[in-house]
């Protein structure tokens, strides 16, 4: 759904930014569930937390190009506020994910 929200915020942005803000919040946005699933698929418990981390990067990615989107005025802010919403709830899922699958460290 973030990758879809995102396309959707971004089919409104200008032309001179195809490939610019536009291609790049894109292409973070479809990394996150890409990088789940590739994980997914992996051997291991170790690669998928790694690809998980993957995605979490990605998401925070997302997260900074909305605010640049907001504060160069190409979006309203109250979409992107939906957006940012959007990736925390994804970010919270992503934390309690990994840290299900990471073993408690030992002291």
């Amino acid at each position: 759904e973030l990758a879809v929200s995102t396309y959707r915020l971004t089919d409104s942005m200008p032309k001179s930014e195809a490939y610019g803000l536009t291609s790049q919040i894109r292409r973070a946005s479809v990394s996150v569930p890409a990088n789940i699933a590739e994980g997914y698929g992996r051997h291991g418990r170790g690669s998928y937390v790694q690809f998980l981390g993957i995605a979490r990067g990605s998401l925070k990615e997302v997260e900074t190009l909305a605010l640049l989107i907001r504060r160069i005025g190409y979006c309203s802010p109250e979409k992107i506020d939906e957006l940012i919403s959007q990736a925390d709830s994804v970010g919270r899922m992503l934390g309690g994910l990994i840290k299900s699958l990471t073993p408690p460290a030992t002291t």
